[in-house]
């Protein structure tokens, strides 16, 4: 019976996972991984090997790392100073848990932007920073994405 309950967790952690790659709210690979723990927790720890189950920890990891870095970094590689990338890091932040939820999209954006004109750029300059906070948004959606995907893929082919 335990076993079936923890297949039936993870089977919902697995679409939770790729629900949460698109929307901010739902942390996407770290739920797909929590389902791959619990798919080994019930058939057991030889269901995947070692090297794949470190590798999908990796990918969680980097994942969840990328979520928070690449639309600072798309706002520094668009010309943003030092406040509109710290506008863009605190306005992710500010926005997920004021702005559910696209918060971390829109509070990175305006972050950007207010921190750029506070800097004292022009308003062209800032809406070039926003532009590569959104740029790198929609990558790390993409890496997440391609994360959850890759889990849910190694999870339903272990558990038929």
């Amino acid at each position: 019976m335990l076993e079936i309950v923890l297949l039936v967790a993870g089977s919902l952690l697995q679409l939770l996972g790729l629900a949460g790659s698109i929307l901010p709210v739902l942390a996407g690979p770290p739920l797909n991984f929590l389902g791959i723990i619990l798919l080994c927790l019930a058939r057991g720890w030889d269901t995947f090997s070692r090297p794949l189950l470190f590798s999908l920890a990796a990918v969680t990891i980097i994942s969840v790392f990328v979520d928070y870095f690449l639309p600072v970094r798309g706002a520094k590689k668009y010309g943003s100073t030092r406040w509109g990338s710290w506008g863009a890091f605190f306005g992710m932040v500010i926005g997920v848990f004021f702005f559910p939820p696209f918060g971390l999209i829109i509070g990175a954006l305006a972050g950007a932007i207010i921190g750029e004109l506070l800097a004292g750029k022009s308003e062209a300059s800032a809406l070039k920073a926003g532009w590569g906070v959104l740029l790198g948004y929609f990558v790390s959606l993409l890496i997440r994405l391609i994360a959850s995907g890759l889990m849910t893929f190694f999870y339903f082919r272990a558990l038929f």
